[in-house]
This record gives C-alpha cells, sequence and structure tokens, in this order.
C-alpha cells in the first residue's frame, strides 16, 4: 500500500491496472512556480517541488510516498498544459507531424528506500486530422494534459511509432517502481 501524492485519475487508473494498493491523497503544489528551460529539468523541479509539499504534509509512517510529474517537448521546447482552447490547438499542432517526448519524473519514498526516477518515451506523430482536432479540442478532454497530449485518447490513431514505456507517456511509469514496493 501507498499513497499517491496527485490528484490525477490517470495515474491512480495506472496503479490500479499494475495490481498496486494505494490511497490517494495530496497537496497541490504550484507547477507555475518552477523556473526551467529544459524539460528535463522542469519535470525534475516540479516533482521534487510536489514530493516536498507531500511529505510535509503526510510523511511516510504510515504509507510510503509516490509523487510524479510530466511533461512534453517537442523541438526542444516545454509544452506545458494549455490554458484556454486556441493555447492547446497551437501545442497539439507543434506535435502534429513530428517527435514528441513525453517525460516523467516519479519520487517513490518509503522507510527503506527512495528512489528518483526521470523516464522518457518518444512518439513519432502523423499529421492530425483537422477535423478530429477540432473535435478534441471541443470535447475538453486535452484540460490538465501536459502538452494537451492523450496517447491513450486522442493521440493514440495519430502513433507511427513509439520508443518507450506508454505509461510514462500517461504520467507514472509503473514498471519501474513496481520492483520497489517489496522494500
Amino acid at each position: 500500500m501507498l499513497r499517491l501524492g496527485s490528484s490525477s485519475q490517470t495515474r491512480a487508473e495506472l496503479l490500479t491496472k499494475a495490481g498496486i494498493e494505494f490511497v490517494q491523497m495530496s497537496v497541490e503544489f504550484d507547477e507555475d512556480s518552477v523556473v526551467a528551460h529544459d524539460a528535463k529539468n522542469f519535470v525534475y523541479l516540479a516533482t521534487l517541488g510536489k514530493y516536498n509539499t507531500n511529505f510535509k504534509h503526510f510523511g511516510i509512517e504510515d504509507y510510503p510516498l509516490l509523487v510524479a510529474d510530466t511533461v512534453i517537448s517537442t523541438g526542444g521546447n516545454i509544452l506545458r498544459k494549455a490554458r484556454c482552447e486556441s493555447e492547446a490547438r497551437n501545442i497539439l499542432l507543434t506535435q502534429s507531424g513530428n517527435i514528441t517526448s513525453i517525460i516523467t519524473c516519479q519520487i517513490f519514498h518509503s522507510k527503506n528506500v527512495k528512489l528518483i526516477d526521470i523516464s522518457s518515451t518518444d512518439y513519432l506523430f502523423e499529421k492530425f486530422d483537422e477535423e478530429d482536432l477540432e473535435n478534441y479540442l471541443k470535447s475538453g478532454d486535452w484540460r490538465g494534459k501536459a502538452g494537451a497530449c492523450m496517447v491513450e485518447g486522442f493521440c493514440k490513431n495519430y502513433i507511427k511509432e513509439v520508443r518507450g514505456f506508454e505509461s510514462t507517456a500517461m504520467g507514472l511509469t509503473t514498471e519501474v517502481i513496481k520492483p520497489y514496493l517489496m522494500f
């Protein structure tokens, strides 16, 4: 059993799918306070901020703590969560027909183990269909998603090639943390 320090429904689904028991409770951290020009540095600093905030509030006495953050990078640019439909459109058009790296950093801390992992999954996307893109934008499913990207949803039909774990792209690399749960 662990504490997922995240309000993400997708991360909760990944843990459930991996057969990992958890309670989901988190204290929010302001990701906008993070200043970084490199995607890996950004995602590490955001995850560290989430970890420090949740560790101070919950500790690890009752449950090990797991926190994570995900960022998307295309052409060296960090693609954050879109704030509006227009911004989501521009972010998605940057990914259309390009290689997109989805980078997840996670920190798992139990009484015996502290693991910090940064994993990346690269997707080569076909060009997005304009009408399909507009329908996705109208659905609002892009809200709260790094780079407005849903590899398990809208983007799935446009994947030409994948290098890495799908779970990384969905926000939590369960394949990496699962072996550490027995410590």
